[in-house]
């Protein structure tokens, strides 16, 4: 009988993955012995990390969109049609148009999403660049700023030792700010205030939720004039004095509040009752090694939407979806899993405007700084626009 596989989601997570099954099974598939099927609640693929360019007037964003059509392989059935029930009992996943999507093995890409109405006031006073709505209104904010103050808050989720997605986007969108007013003519006269909240996963009190990074990123502060700040866990807003309180019991004005959010999973899997997470925030509970959804021996995970304490980012992916794609092959072919994930995250992060830090880790080791350069902004500005849609494909 064939094999369905089911892939939930057309992010990074789901189309790599989806490409990457199809060119594991490519025998399976030309039997008529496997399927795969993809259903996204969206025809247009969006490159998130796009974003932050956005913010800065280095991007049109038009460049980080693709039809989504044109990112998978033939052999891969695609549909428009958003997720809305998850039954693994009876292994089906119900579409918003009403049909039901049957599996012999599901994978969950569906990502996480910004949710500022957590915080009181946020979202009427507060901006981010994680969405490209948002990063546009920063755009015209940052292009009329002459004077003030922008305030940087990172808020975590409330379930221990979960990142908020891409953990480094906060300090590189701040160096990017700096660099961006410079160019204007404007920096001496904008005071850029970081914030980090008191608990950061392991870090207490510390700049970044990891200690080596966090006991560099001072120096580097200072070097720049962005004034920073520990121990600051955003509150509450008050949009119309534009002031920000935190739970430390602090307040502090701003012109502009850059923050990252809170960030949850998709409603789908909120409502799914697979997860445990606090708050309801939705984290997949993830084995760590295999990738599977604990307790369930046909369902696999990766991406934004698992509770590892690795990146929320496409770095993250890039290693996640070969375990995922190898592991479901071992499976139909020999009956179990072979591949092991080790936590493993490498990517470049865009230290300024021209400025790239090579960074990689994993579940033993934290991230080692290391020093920048106009070569590794090349590099990362290069995957961003172009070998991304390539890594999307599955041709890298």
């Amino acid at each position: 009988m064939k094999k369905k596989i089911l892939i939930v989601g057309g992010g990074t997570a789901g189309t790599m993955t989806a490409n990457n099954l199809a060119k594991k099974l490519m025998p399976e598939i030309d039997r008529g012995d496997v399927e795969i099927t993809l259903i996204s609640n969206s025809k247009y693929h969006y490159y998130r990390p796009g974003a932050m360019y956005v913010a800065f007037h280095k991007s049109e964003g038009h460049e980080f969109v693709r039809e989504q059509r044109s990112l998978l392989m033939p052999e891969i059935e695609f549909i428009v049609d958003a997720a809305v029930e998850i039954n693994t009992n009876r292994n089906f996943v119900k579409g918003q148009s009403g049909k039901r999507y049957e599996y012999d093995f599901m994978v969950l890409a569906t990502g996480c999403e910004a949710a500022p109405e957590r915080i009181p006031g946020l979202k009427e006073g507060g901006d981010w660049f994680y969405t490209y709505e948002g990063a546009r209104k920063l755009a015209e904010k940052f292009q009329t700023i002459k004077n003030g103050r922008v305030l940087i808050t990172v808020n975590f989720p409330k379930t221990p030792n979960i990142p908020h997605q891409c953990g480094i986007a906060p300090v590189e969108t701040t160096i990017m700010l700096h660099d961006y007013l410079t160019e204007k003519g404007v920096r001496e006269n904008v005071e850029i205030v970081y914030t980090y909240p008191t608990e950061a996963q392991s870090v207490h009190n510390g700049l970044f939720l990891q200690e080596p990074t966090s006991k560099v990123l001072p120096a580097i502060f200072d070097g720049m004039g962005i004034k920073h700040k520990t121990g600051f866990t955003l509150n509450k807003v008050d949009p119309n004095k534009k002031v920000a309180y935190s739970e430390e019991g602090e307040e502090m004005e701003f012109d502009i509040l850059m923050s990252t959010p809170p960030f949850i999973a998709s409603k789908v899997i909120r409502e799914s009752g697979l997860s445990k997470a606090l708050d309801g925030e939705g984290w997949l509970p993830t084995d760590r090694k295999t990738l599977k959804v604990k307790g369930l021996g046909n369902v696999y995970t990766l991406g934004d939407t698992v509770d590892l304490p690795v990146s929320k980012a496409g770095g993250t992916i890039h290693n996640q979806t070969d375990v995922v794609a190898d592991n479901i092959a071992s499976e139909l072919r020999y009956g179990y899993p072979t591949e092991s994930y080790d936590g493993l995250v490498i990517a470049i992060a865009q230290m300024g405007l021209s400025c790239g830090m090579p960074l990689w880790y994993d579940y033993e080791e934290d991230v080692q700084p290391t020093p920048c350069s106009k070569l590794g902004s090349f590099v990362r500005k290069g995957f961003n626009k172009g070998i991304y849609w390539a890594a999307a494909r599955g041709m890298i």
